[in-house]
């Protein structure tokens, strides 16, 4: 199993797990803040993500390339030059975050609400907009570190520490909301405010695992240096100039997802509104697009992020080598282990929609719910496709064509957005943002195929195949769901909806797994035999 695959499946297997306990957590969670609730963290959240992403400028992702690309050249002083150079840069830029993103809180707060009379006044936002800004100190420089060790080609300091600091975060927003609401007696908006600082708690957990990293691993990376030969004698200066001419990129394309929520948030209440839609029917679908059900269909994405992040030092290392051999394996096999995984995992979050939001959150008004959900299920192969699609363009040096593709879509998600929203509700959003992210991954691959003439021959033939293998998934539980159906009422009753939900996951899924595992397409994807799969399959 080739380096880049390891490096995903550990990369992966931590997001997923992080996007696991944050989706399993929502479920306590919303039983003690409720739709608006949720909403509200929501309305906090996502500027927060872009501050989060403004503060580093791209910094921890184009710090992993420089390292990868100078390591290659046998160069590992330069990296750690750069690295120590880097840290401050972030240490600064958090702190100007914070100061901008806390004091301008009311502003940002009066755009995404409208008046005083709602279940979420501008004021509660703005609360809990501060709240969430004080982890904006620390969590850049946090983000460097790993970015570091990822040069290196070392993905364990940032798997563990990314589980360590959600599992950290989780505990604070459960046990802190449990006691300001019933034991305090405190308001919603305090709990939920609350449950936003937990995200510099979570972070201050990941900076001691970081540490315990670093301390473990420095004598090494010191007799790196040591041994080398010569050095490439820059002067900073001219390490910010390579470092920003990566970063710029990386900003924005880590940015795609949270400015089209932001687009959301901006649009979606006055179009509501407009269209003569009340607020109960405003505030249920902005927490199924904007929080619950989006922190379902991003799972699957998860597998994406720990591919991009994984193959972006091995993809760096190739294209700086002239590889062109290894580079075009690496580039077919990242896009066939999303659509392996990520499109059959889709499929079925729209197949099971309504199982998945019953099980986890609420039985009420379970139609609308799980209707907007499986409409935004399948966006989550677009959202996986562009982080991959651009890690590509970035590991070629073409990260200034994947901003332009991220505007271009972003420009028509601006443009169309309110009248989508306007004419067909909650789904307008989501119809929306599939059309922006549409555009900016068929121009990514499209500039892929140009510049390096790259082919996708072997790509398409095995993404037929692995369509067909989701289409017979899906057949099997749809009949699934009319069988029990005759006598487990699973639209009206919790536990009917967990019962149904684990028979159509466990089957659904084994026969995708079979039939992907029997066809050897899972071990000419992975590039070897899956070894857990490989005896489960023989039992």
């Amino acid at each position: 199993m080739s380096k880049m695959v390891r490096g995903t499946m550990l990369l992966s297997g931590a997001s997923f797990l992080s996007k696991f306990l944050g989706m399993i957590y929502v479920i306590p969670f919303y039983a003690i803040v409720g739709d608006a609730g949720g909403t509200l963290f929501a309305y906090a959240y996502t500027p927060y993500s872009i501050f989060i992403s403004l503060s580093t400028v791209g910094i921890p992702l184009a710090v992993s390339k420089f390292v990868s690309k100078y390591n290659s050249l046998g160069d590992y002083e330069t990296g750690m030059r750069m690295f120590k150079a880097g840290s401050t840069l972030m240490l600064f830029t958090g702190l100007v975050a914070f100061i901008v993103m806390f004091s301008t809180a009311d502003w940002l707060a009066s755009f995404q609400i409208r008046g005083d009379n709602s279940a979420i006044t501008p004021d509660d936002v703005a609360y809990v907009i501060r709240m969430v800004s004080f982890a904006l100190i620390i969590i850049p420089a946090m983000s460097i570190v790993r970015g570091f060790f990822q040069g290196h080609q070392s993905m364990g300091p940032t798997a563990v520490s990314q589980v360590i600091e959600q599992i950290v975060r989780i505990l604070f927003i459960l046990g802190g909301s449990y006691v300001i609401v019933y034991v305090l007696g405190g308001s919603r908006t305090t709990a939920v405010g609350f449950s936003a600082f937990a995200a510099l708690l979570g972070a201050l957990a990941s900076c001691v695992i970081l540490f315990l990293y670093w301390k473990k691993r420095k004598s090494h990376l010191q007799k790196q240096i040591d041994a080398q030969r010569f050095t490439y004698d820059f002067q900073t200066k001219d390490l910010f100039k390579e470092l920003f001419r990566y970063a710029g990129p990386f900003v924005l394309v880590g940015l795609a997802i949270p400015l089209y929520q932001l687009v959301d948030q901006f649009t979606f209440e006055p179009a509501m509104n407009a269209s003569g839609r009340g607020e109960d029917e405003w505030i249920l679908a902005s927490s199924v697009i904007m929080n619950y059900g989006h922190k379902i269909i991003i799972i699957p994405m998860t597998i994406a992020t720990g591919l991009s992040l994984a193959m972006l030092p091995s993809l760096t290392e190739a294209f700086t080598n002239n590889n062109r051999e290894k580079y075009t394996k690496l580039l077919n096999q990242a896009l066939q282990v999303i659509l392996v995984l990520v499109l059959p995992a889709s499929a079925g979050i729209a197949m099971l929609a309504g199982e998945i939001y019953g099980s986890l959150f609420t039985m009420d008004d379970l139609s609308a719910r799980a209707e907007l959900m499986a409409w935004y299920a399948p966006v989550a192969l677009l959202f996986g496709f562009i982080t991959v699609t651009a890690g590509m363009l970035q590991g070629i040096d073409q990260q200034n064509y994947a901003v332009i593709s991220l505007l271009t879509g972003l420009f028509v998600k601006i443009l169309l957005n309110s009248q989508l929203i306007h004419i067909f509700g909650g789904k307008g959003a989501i119809l929306g943002t599939a059309l922006a992210a549409l555009i900016a991954v068929v121009m990514n691959l499209w500039r892929l195929k140009t510049t390096i003439q790259f082919s996708f021959k072997q790509t398409i033939k095995r993404t037929m195949l692995i369509v067909i293998f989701t289409i017979i998934m899906c057949i099997v539980i749809f009949l699934l769901k009319g069988i029990f159906g005759f006598f487990l009422p699973f639209e009206e009753e919790k536990w009917a909806a967990i019962v149904m939900l684990i028979i159509g996951v466990t089957v659904g899924g084994g026969v995708y797994l079979t039939l992907a595992y029997k066809s050897t397409l899972l071990e000419h994807v992975f590039d070897g035999k899956i070894p857990f799969i490989g005896r489960f399959m023989r039992k």
